[in-house]
């Protein structure tokens, strides 16, 4: 897939990766096929060895829904190509095995989900990959902390669950430097809101399972860029069997359809709400890069076109007053993941940042009357006199 053309974001969306079909169907349609058949040996060959497109095996991605799914990402993130996988951590661990092995270092910046966290501090440590933690407030040891082995600068932005903005473009030029590839978790932001490939990142990855998908109803993940980087990736891809399902790439390439105004909603709609809970008395801090006084706010304003449905406050309390607090909300589901078109809150010492010590925790800001919350496309009026009244 090429670079972005002229053609706008939600044209992309809609467009890219669909053609009619033989029958006139005007996008892709579900090729729930584990394998495809040939006219005669060369045909196989062909595609084996790469001369024609075509599809073989769905274990590998080549299936039709899948390879429409993914060119319509590519053209999104303004990527050269793009993988999908069977969930957002799948596309993560196949990202850093492809291009570290035993003996290699890693550095992750900020906060990231407790998934990641597991990921890079004990299962990776077994097969010989370190990695570094750098706090996000702690960018100018980024330098310091590169090796003669670093081989990924990792991180999310904007953050889960403090919500904090690391400038892409600053810390890709010290990894280029080092002959470190950046690789950025774009979750969060979308390619609504922000284009880390644009601003010097090599990879982005995201969980489709979050906005991409945008309806609660499918497991994916993706990563985006160059074919070179991406050709390693492939083969992990294929041998841990990561590959999404042709079902779920079909109900991908759905959502994809709408990304545009959704997304765009769910900034206005979380812009108002953030502003809100600012003036709320039982509210002691709001994480949201949409505030002007938040401490990202002026990186965010340069990197990214909208600040993301995603706040996270910490009430006046302590963590059963919290718990007390999030029972008690009615269209708000209490419920890990987000990006839906519902409403979602947890708190982080329960799900996403449950298996991180209390001391870890502790550190990186993450206190246990800590509330966030993914807001949804209800209305906004109707959230704020649910948070209102389980605040009161």
């Amino acid at each position: 897939m090429n670079k972005k053309t002229d053609l706008g974001l939600a044209t992309h969306c809609i467009h890219a990766g669909d053609s009619l079909d033989e029958r006139g169907g005007i996008f892709t349609p579900l090729y729930n096929h584990s394998t495809f058949g040939f006219p005669d040996t060369q045909s196989v060959l062909d595609v084996v060895e790469g001369r024609v497109e075509g599809s073989l095996y769905t274990r590998y991605g080549l299936n039709p829904t899948i390879r429409s799914v993914e060119k319509k990402l590519a053209a999104i993130e303004g990527g050269e190509a793009a993988w999908v996988f069977s969930s957002g951590m799948a596309a993560e661990s196949a990202t850093f095995l492809a291009h570290c092995k035993s003996g290699d270092h890693i550095i992750c910046i900020g906060d990231v989900y407790g998934g990641t966290y597991d990921l890079l501090d004990v299962n990776l440590p077994n097969l010989g990959i370190s990695t570094t933690f750098i706090l996000g407030n702690e960018i100018n040891k980024l330098s310091d902390s590169i090796k003669s082995n670093t081989r990924i600068v990792f991180f999310e932005t904007p953050t889960n669950p403090n919500m904090e903005v690391l400038d892409i473009e600053g810390i890709a030029a010290v990894a280029k430097k080092y002959g470190a590839l950046t690789v950025v978790d774009s979750t969060f932001a979308t390619p609504v809101n922000q284009s880390p490939l644009a601003l010097g990142a090599d990879l982005v990855i995201h969980s489709t399972t979050k906005y991409l998908g945008g309806h609660g109803d499918l497991t994916g993940g993706v990563v985006i860029g160059p074919t070179e980087l991406l050709t390693p990736i492939w083969t992990w891809r294929k041998n841990l069997g990561q590959m999404m399902a042709p079902e779920v790439a079909y109900l991908l390439a759905r959502s994809l359809r709408t990304l545009v105004v959704r997304v765009n909603a769910h900034n206005v709609s979380a812009q108002i709400l953030a502003e809100r809970l600012v003036e709320h008395p039982r509210i002691n801090k709001v994480n949201y890069p949409g505030l002007p006084d938040f401490i990202g706010h002026n990186i965010a304003k340069h990197q990214m076109k909208g600040f993301g449905g995603m706040i996270s406050f910490v009430i006046d309390g302590n963590a059963q007053e919290t718990a007390d607090m999030v029972d008690r909300l009615k269209l708000f589901s209490i419920a890990p993941s987000l990006g839906g078109v519902e409403s979602l809150v947890t708190q982080p010492i329960t799900t996403t940042h449950y298996n991180l010590t209390p001391e870890e925790r502790a550190k990186r800001g993450i206190v246990d009357s800590m509330v966030r919350i993914s807001v949804g496309l209800e209305d906004v009026a109707d959230l704020w006199a649910d948070l209102e009244q389980a605040l009161s």
